[in-house]
């Protein structure tokens, strides 16, 4: 049997929320950058989905990674969304959603669970 306090701990992680976190490309591979309209069709998906998002658009983050001997670099736009339960699978397809219409390679999404305080 598990103690009370084993069984509250256990029911507080599976109830922990998650944090998802889409790093959006501000230009596309010519340097120009993309239109509103894909970042509003980006809002409009997930504000009606999750019932609100936060986009981190002001300043621009920089990305960097390796790519052979060179390095390259991306200016990207975080958006957020915080979900109690992650579906995987609705993710992977809106993930390749985003994917055409930032034609990217790769778009990264990624989830991490958090504790509300």
């Amino acid at each position: 049997m598990m103690p009370a306090l084993g069984r509250a701990a256990l029911a507080r992680a599976a109830a922990m929320p998650y944090l998802v976190q889409i790093l959006l490309p501000v230009y596309d591979d010519a340097g120009h950058p993309f239109q509103t309209d894909r970042y509003n069709a980006v809002r409009a998906k997930l504000t009606d989905m999750f019932g609100g998002l936060t986009a981190y658009t002001r300043a621009p983050a920089e990305g960097l990674w390796e790519s052979g001997s060179t390095v390259k670099r991306d200016d990207i736009v975080v958006v957020e969304v915080m979900v109690d339960s992650l579906d995987r699978k609705w993710w992977e397809v809106y993930r390749r959603e985003l994917e055409q219409l930032f034609r990217q390679d790769q778009i990264v999404l990624r989830a991490q669970t958090y504790e509300r305080l």
